[in-house]
């Protein structure tokens, strides 16, 4: 099936040259936007699967964008792409729903190749910003841990519980590995894997595979 993809940049010629090179490796490129509003707007109108946001749009940042669009549209994803390596920018990104953030200094092939993972719903970084966000998740869940051990004692209720195949999945989610590599990991099919993964996001009441990863390593699930 064709990815449909939406490209949201402030830059005409850099906007129009994603999506030309976009549309040449087969992708079905439905609108592109120059700000944050009509990001929204559009996105809301032509359902992309994808859509590939910078940061920097003026007034309103691809942030806010990105929130709106992942809270209004759940099966669309966002795949950050912006010059700014700076890491408060990749974390807001990521706290905002962000999918993946690649930095615009990727090649065109790492650019298909990251929506295209990031259309099947893998997280995508640019190397090296993997591990700074799966650093933050790590300082979140240690900070969690006392409001954690609080809400044990004063008996809230118990998170949902997962079938040892689940568990076995979210644990190779929170070391990165793709469906296809849990697949093989796990002598499964690629669509028993997914299955398991869209069954968990229920479970959890989660978005996407970022969240995934988030919560697993909250739980000391990334952890041999």
């Amino acid at each position: 099936m064709t990815v449909s993809v939406m490209v949201v940049d402030d830059h005409p010629m850099w906007r129009d040259g994603v999506a030309r090179d976009l549309t040449e490796h087969g992708f079905d490129v439905r609108a592109t936007a120059s700000d944050a509003g009509a990001a929204v707007r559009i996105a809301g109108a032509v359902r992309p699967d994808v859509v590939l946001m910078d940061l920097n749009l003026g007034q309103t940042s691809g942030v806010d964008a990105t929130r709106e669009i992942v809270a209004a549209l759940p099966l669309t994803k966002v795949l950050v792409l912006s010059a700014s390596g700076e890491h408060s920018d990749v974390l807001e990104a990521v706290k905002a729903g962000a999918s993946g953030y690649l930095l615009k200094s990727a090649s065109a092939r790492e650019l298909v190749e990251a929506v295209e993972r990031t259309a099947a719903g893998n997280p995508v970084f640019t190397a090296g910003l993997a591990g700074l966000v799966l650093g933050e998740y790590r300082r979140i869940a240690d900070a969690a841990d006392t409001a954690n051990d609080a809400d044990a004692a004063t008996g809230s209720p118990p998170p949902p519980r997962l079938t040892e195949r689940e568990t076995d999945v979210l644990r190779l989610v929170a070391k990165g590995l793709s469906a296809r590599q849990i697949a093989e990991r796990l002598v499964l099919s690629h669509r028993t894997v997914e299955n398991h993964v869209q069954s968990t996001l229920h479970k959890l009441q989660l978005h996407n595979r970022v969240e995934l990863a988030r919560y697993a390593i909250e739980h000391g699930l990334d952890e041999d």
